[in-house]
């Protein structure tokens, strides 16, 4: 392609080099590939010993707290040359269609696309290429609705927007401004880039064919590890939009007496942080593979 590549596979990466490869190996796969892959380094120095491609790979750092996930996600999409973009959260593998699904979808429709994720357990062999493995393994998320097997069906709820799968036009990422910056660490800024899409009528879609297989890592219930950057983006969300989002987290947090909050509170009063050992205690073994 020498005009402009119509896909751009884009991720972002602090730590996890074994995920960003296999995802890499994945996107050898694809039946349709994409045109270039861009990584947004959160961190200083790119991981050695990556899987060579047969399209361009690019590089992107980002400078920040350590999880400038919002700036990350801006700055790989500015890097991008596709008019398509495909955001995929460095755990997950894409199965051989995710790819070409998501352009296929993106032709047809100028809206929010969402590919389906199957979450795999712990203690799986190093993924070399062998995805009939990974569809046996994967398991749906519960509380998720179902995908098409093939094509896209409209999702009314723009909120079921998760940052581990999804694509848009680069002209709508244009049109909304990418994410909001001002959200940092994690959680929230994908809600926000939902309701905001929603608001400016910008259709959600659920895709058939666009699967992806998340690659285990510890689950923490509730997500202690994050209680400063939930709270923060939270309120930043409600001040914004009126409402609450990661409000089942905030649940979880008002249950253990960390914040004084209900869902009709208008702000979030903090009773103490959670010590070490708390955090710790939320941490699940692997067999536990939500949140």
């Amino acid at each position: 392609m020498t005009a402009a590549v119509s896909a751009s596979v884009l991720t972002i990466v602090r730590g996890r080099a074994d995920h960003l490869r296999a995802l890499m190996t994945g996107l050898s796969q694809q039946s349709a590939p994409p045109g270039e892959l861009v990584i947004a380094w959160m961190q200083a120095e790119k991981a050695e010993a990556l899987p060579a491609l047969s399209f361009p790979v690019n590089h992107v750092f980002v400078e920040g707290d350590d999880m400038p996930l919002a700036a990350a996600r801006n700055r790989a999409a500015q890097a991008a040359s596709g008019t398509h973009l495909v955001f995929l959260d460095v755990d997950c593998i894409p199965s051989p269609t995710t790819v070409e699904a998501y352009t296929q979808a993106l032709t047809r429709h100028d809206g929010v696309m969402l590919g389906e994720v199957h979450y795999l357990p712990g203690g799986l062999p190093t993924f070399a290429g062998d995805i009939a493995a990974l569809e046996r393994h994967g398991v749906a998320h519960p509380s998720k609705p179902a995908f098409p097997d093939i094509g896209v069906v409209e999702e009314p709820d723009s909120g079921q927007l998760w940052g581990l799968s999804f694509a848009l036009r680069k002209a709508t990422w244009m049109s909304l401004g990418g994410m909001d910056e001002d959200f940092h660490g994690y959680g929230g800024e994908e809600t926000d880039l939902a309701r905001r899409a929603s608001k400016a009528g910008i259709p959600t879609y659920r895709v058939g064919g666009a699967r992806a297989y998340h690659q285990h890592h510890t689950v923490h219930i509730p997500p202690l590890q994050h209680f400063d950057h939930i709270l923060r983006n939270a309120r930043l969300y409600r001040a914004k939009h009126g409402v609450w989002c990661m409000d089942y987290w905030l649940g979880q947090f008002a249950e253990r007496g960390l914040i004084d909050w209900t869902s009709g509170a208008r702000e979030i009063r903090l009773l103490r942080r959670p010590d070490a050992r708390e955090t710790d205690a939320a941490r699940q073994p692997d067999h536990v593979l939500f949140s």
